[in-house]
């Protein structure tokens, strides 16, 4: 058996530049492990990106943000666009893995070049997004795709983490799920841009629709600022997703002609900065605590036994975490 040549960063960025769809899902594999060749990939894609229309979809679990996003694909490859799907699934308790239910249910679009599905776990991360999910949307970017559609798990409160990184928040409720107004209920209603009212061949799906549109009407709405519609579809039944699809493109174009787009690539980048320097210095902080250092597990025993405070206890390790950062940086300028 011949021996599997492993291309290296360089290559491999030209490789999904070009198009190649085995570049770039070997790609995404890098970036969702992590770590340095990770990051290395990220930084040569990272000038080529910014061309994609990014949309994410949220809402309740079971509301079929899933089917929706199949029936857009579809749509907007019938209008000749390429589609991403990043989908992030929950983690297996067991493997860390995605259970990749979100991969079986388009399973007919996988013989479409036109289409890239990656189903990605969350890995324990809050906000309904995986760490890596950035960095996946902007390979798909840099790779061509003019649309990329961001599902998340569904969880609640924490949706709103997805603001942070679509162009445009698509919110899928469905009538009969305990509460005909779960977007409010969820606390996403504020940050949706399109509503949609999924399975509206089901009982109660008019009702949902107009007490949606009468929530609205309670926020407070700058003039000229966009106004959410509420659409009501069945994604099952492909009815009702081409009115989603020009909703989608309508919004996308008031964030051009108003400004307004780049205000939210600002707010992106300001939070997709800020989150991994979080990360990094939590990465930092959490060295002392190894099997080989005693630095950080002196500190927590002296939390423990009341002598030490724990925000004392922070800041004592943050000091330590900036002394070290500043040694390394030193020891850099020097070579």
């Amino acid at each position: 058996m011949a021996d599997v040549v492993i291309p290296d960063v360089k290559t491999l960025a030209t490789q999904i530049s070009e198009g190649s769809i085995r570049a770039l899902g070997r790609g995404l594999t890098w970036v969702e492990s992590g770590g340095p060749r990770a990051e290395a990939l990220s930084a040569r894609m990272f000038p080529n990106t910014g061309r994609a229309q990014v949309v994410g979809l949220t809402g309740a679990p079971g509301s079929g943000k899933s089917t929706l996003a199949r029936a857009l694909a579809l749509v907007a490859r019938a209008r000749g666009r390429t589609v991403g799907i990043v989908a992030v699934d929950p983690s297996s308790p067991f493997s860390g893995g995605a259970i990749l239910g979100d991969r079986i249910r388009m399973n007919d679009l996988a013989l479409d070049p036109g289409v890239f599905i990656r189903s990605m776990a969350t890995r324990g991360a809050l906000g309904g997004l995986s760490r890596a999910a950035a960095d996946a949307v902007d390979l798909m970017d840099a790779a061509g795709r003019n649309l990329v559609l961001v599902e998340t798990v569904g969880v609640g409160q924490d949706e709103v983490d997805v603001m942070r990184l679509a162009h445009t928040v698509l919110v899928v409720s469905v009538p009969g799920l305990g509460d005909d107004v779960q977007a409010l209920k969820a606390g996403v209603l504020e940050i949706a841009d399109v509503h949609v009212v999924n399975k509206a061949d089901r009982e109660g799906a008019d009702r949902t629709v107009a007490e949606l549109r009468a929530m609205l009407t309670l926020l407070p709405t700058p003039e000229a600022a966009w106004v959410p519609p509420v659409l009501a579809a069945s994604a099952a039944r492909d009815e009702g997703i081409e009115a989603i699809a020009d909703a989608l493109d309508g919004h996308m174009a008031f964030l051009k002609t108003s400004g307004e787009l780049e205000r939210r690539r600002r707010r992106i980048v300001t939070a997709r900065v800020l989150k991994i320097a979080q990360d990094l210095v939590a990465e930092t902080v959490l060295e002392p605590f190894d099997a080989t250092g005693t630095e950080g597990a002196t500190l927590l025993d002296r939390v423990t036994r009341r002598e030490l405070t724990p925000h004392a206890c922070a800041r004592a390790l943050l000091a330590r975490t900036a002394n070290r950062i500043d040694l390394a940086g030193e020891g850099r300028d020097r070579h």
